[in-house]
């Protein structure tokens, strides 16, 4: 959650990871004879601004972008028990055509144009990443041959670890020209069309912005594809600097700040990294058997010393479970998958000598058609482009479509229904949006007077809490705002201290973060001076002046109970009277009527119950009496006076 001076804005990060050819680390490289690569990962960053609780009148954006194996036949045999095995090209494939079936899946799905980042290595002593890098762009100029020039694939590569070792060059700065000119070419998706104020000062970025720009807002046509060897450490640095350029076009769309650019050390991208950064490291666990190894830290050359000690253990452990444990976490996917089906007289899963045979269909029985080597994509592909094929309106995707009947009243439909839940009883702490990561709370500074927008550079010192901290941290804070209530009074400065110490020992990172605690802790400075900081997260005694207790009684319990049944009965009493409702409308009533175009929406138009005459007359003598205007009184006014004054005072 990213706070702006209040206004709540939802930053969501997802990975869609592919079930084809899924895997781990040296078992499952490269691509297999359908053109689905390993460790194939679709991510999406989405901006939505939470004020607005409704799905027709919010404000939306996304960005999408791939990340996945080098598309060839190759394989790195791991019996030798080195920390890099030797890679191998297992088949010739002169035609590129694993290439190209890749590549004309990424045209169905995201349009063009593909753009393809690759940062493996290009120098070296003796020939190990860089047969890759050969082989890949022999593929892409044979396959861009029979392209239209202006949907060819573009391919851009770098050598990443290159410029790493390098103490002249900035990797990031690099990266960062790479990300404007990738996001410039594929643009954005926003669903709502360019504010008046970007009209009135158009920025210079803003006008060479690609995508496709409709009556509704934007579309992005076209992806980034990046890829090193394992798809891990360079590619997740790759993918947030490409990420933190996007999200600047995506606040500047929605308004949310002046110039389509973020700058480093700020509570909106520190709280963006720390989202990649878990990103990366649920990838890595998954994919290569440990966290990451190098983060944005290190490529930016300012992490601690002690992270050196944590990359050796990362690397261990990675190490570790290649060599011993990614056998079975292999067979334990191909089960889950469906990849394997047991039957009754063929051999058992941990029987089997090799998985290959399961992922390469064409081994098994051979393909009744060949694909053209010259004409490599799917007909109708090049006559949408730039658009995807998958989302154009035709009748073969017509055919793909599942409709699905539902009911207006039904939970999942209702969006205020489902998220507010009224009829569950919730507790805060483990509501949603409010134990998320916020950029207030867990990135701006205690200290008073502190700009509290997100897009002010911090120094060091300043932060709330480091992006490489513990992630405990979250749970305690959590834990101590659920104890809130009952909780002591503020422990003493050698308390703090102590408890600080006992912290140091498994995080030695979070040395100059100040301590998060739900109730205020006294900070003493070198000089005299003394400034009392405080969470954002109060507890209910400060700020109600009354402590709620932890769990309600017996009779709260029975009263919420029946609010609960008659809010039920209600919700069951409006599906059976809607037909009778809309039939006789009762006139003194006030009708709720939908206004938006989707159905699952709250949004509605208020028609005030009718009066009648003398009604609105007496209104309008009201109004006029109260500019000044009084009206004549008549015999009625004279005689309801008379009988008042004898009541009375007679």
């Amino acid at each position: 959650e990213l706070l702006i001076y209040g206004r709540p804005i939802y930053v969501t990060l997802i990975a869609r990871r592919s079930s084809k050819f899924a895997g781990t680390r040296f078992l499952k490289r490269g691509a297999n004879c359908e053109g689905d690569v390993a460790n194939e990962v679709e991510t999406e960053q989405i901006l939505y601004d939470a004020s607005v609780m409704s799905f027709s009148a919010g404000s939306y954006s996304s960005y999408v972008q791939v990340r996945g194996s080098v598309p060839l036949y190759w394989s790195q045999d791991i019996s030798t028990m080195m920390p890099k095995p030797p890679i191998t090209l297992d088949q010739a494939d002169p035609y590129a055509h694993v290439a190209a079936l890749h590549f004309d899946q990424m045209l169905q799905r995201f349009g063009s144009p593909i753009i393809i980042l690759n940062l493996v290595k290009e120098r070296e002593k003796r020939k190990h990443e860089r047969i890759l890098s050969e082989e890949l762009v022999a593929a892409v100029t044979y396959l861009n041959q029979f392209l239209p020039p202006e949907h060819a694939i573009i391919y851009i590569p770098w050598d990443m670890a290159k410029y790493t070792k390098s103490k002249l060059c900035n990797v990031l700065d690099r990266l960062n020209v790479i990300a404007e000119s990738v996001v410039k070419k594929t643009g954005f998706f926003v669903n709502r069309p360019d504010s008046y104020c970007s009209i009135l000062r158009p920025d210079e970025k803003w006008n060479e912005l690609g995508g496709c720009v409709v009556s509704t807002g934007r579309l992005q046509t076209g992806v980034l594809r990046t890829n090193c060897v394992d798809c891990l450490d360079r590619t997740n640095t790759a993918q947030f600097m490409v990420g933190k350029c996007a999200l600047a076009y995506q606040l500047y769309s929605l308004g949310l700040i002046d110039k389509p650019n973020l700058q480093f050390d700020t509570d909106a991208v520190r709280l963006f990294e720390e989202l990649y950064e878990d990103h990366g490291d649920t990838l890595s666990l998954q994919y290569g058997g440990s966290q990451l190894v190098h983060r944005v830290k290190t490529y930016r050359k300012i992490a601690p010393w002690t992270q050196h000690s944590k990359d050796i253990m990362q690397t261990l452990s990675r190490y570790y479970s290649n060599a011993f444990s990614d056998a079975d976490r292999q067979d334990s996917i191909n089960l889950f998958l469906g990849v394997f089906k047991p039957a009754e007289g063929k051999p058992h899963l941990w029987e089997l000598p090799t998985d290959f045979y399961l992922h390469h269909k064409n081994t098994l029985s051979l393909s009744q058609t060949r694909q053209s080597y010259t004409y490599w994509w799917t007909t109708g592909v090049l006559k949408h482009l730039p658009l995807p094929f998958d989302e154009v309106t035709c009748a073969e995707n017509r055919r793909k479509l599942t409709v699905k009947k539902f009911h207006k009243y039904e939970e999942e439909i209702d969006i205020h229904n489902e998220f507010f839940r009224p009829y569950e009883l919730s507790s805060f702490d483990e509501t949603f949006c409010l134990a998320m990561t916020n950029s207030t709370r867990d990135f701006m500074p205690k200290n008073v007077g502190i700009d509290p927008s997100p897009f002010t550079v911090r120094k060091p010192d300043e932060t709330g809490k480091s992006v490489l901290g513990n992630k405990n941290n979250r749970e305690e804070t959590v834990l101590q705002r659920k104890t809130a209530a009952s909780a002591p009074p503020p422990p003493s400065e050698e308390a703090v201290s102590s408890s600080s110490e006992d912290d140091s020992g498994t995080d030695k990172e979070d040395e100059g973060a100040v301590s998060q605690r739900s109730t205020p802790v006294k900070v003493t400075d070198t000089g005299d001076n003394t400034k009392i900081t405080e969470n954002v997260v109060q507890s209910t005694k400060d700020v109600y002046g009354v402590n709620l207790s932890d769990i309600p009684s017996e009779d709260d319990l029975a009263i919420y109970a029946r609010f609960v049944q008659l809010g039920q009965s209600q919700h069951k009493q409006d599906k059976g009277s809607q037909q009778f409702c809309s039939r006789r409308p009762l006139d003194k009533v006030i009708n709720l009527i939908p206004i938006s175009s989707f159905s699952q929406d709250n949004i509605y138009e208020v028609q005030p119950p009718r009066a009648d005459r003398k009604s609105i007359e007496i209104f309008h003598a009201h109004i006029q009496a109260g500019r000044g205007n009084m009206q004549p009184l008549g015999r009625d006014d004279f005689l309801m006076y008379r009988e008042y004054i004898r009541n009375r005072y007679m």
